[in-house]
């Protein structure tokens, strides 16, 4: 026959011994739950702070930015929108931009858009805050909307040729 490993009372008891001081070190040394509740805890105090400090980052550079467009003076009165060096067209209608791919650009107000002078993305990036205004009078669209939907930084990427990251992140 085999010889089986504690067979006796004394193996027996020396084995549950051993296994009930196991179990007890193993909790005793366990910090349970609370440490880790605690660091998460910690962590979403320390997310809420950043974001509320990225928020208020973000409320100043606009405000910064309004200054900055306040101190540099009035947008041209003769256009209103037109950049200051446009680009050849060429014939047929050849060196615009398809502005469409703008979103909150369709097809009509491309049509606005190239009436009022603005056929490139180039155009359309290097718009001033005053000038954004004047161009949202111009095409009849609520104060704010160029901004809101980030006309200059779509353009800017699809100028660029970023077509991937425009699609990435303006969809």
């Amino acid at each position: 026959m085999h010889d089986l490993p504690f067979t006796t009372p004394t193996q027996i008891v020396a084995l549950l011994l051993t296994l009930i001081a196991g179990w007890a070190f193993g909790l005793a040394s366990a910090s349970g739950g609370k440490r880790w509740r605690t660091r998460y805890q910690d962590e979403q105090v320390a997310r809420s702070r950043a974001d509320a400090a990225l928020k208020d980052a973000n409320s100043r550079i606009r405000e910064l930015e309004a200054e900055r467009d306040r101190l540099r003076g009035p947008a041209p009165v003769a256009t209103g929108v037109a950049a200051a060096e446009p680009a050849w067209r060429g014939w047929f209608g050849w060196g615009r931009d398809n502005l469409a791919r703008i979103r909150g650009v369709d097809g009509p107000r491309e049509r606005q858009l190239n009436d009022l002078g603005i056929k490139t993305y180039r155009e359309i990036e290097t718009l001033t805050g005053d000038e954004e205004a004047a161009l949202e009078k111009r095409l009849g669209i609520p104060s704010g909307t160029i901004a809101n939907e980030q006309w200059r930084e779509q353009a800017s990427l699809l100028q660029s040729g970023n077509d991937d990251e425009h699609a990435r992140r303006f969809g």
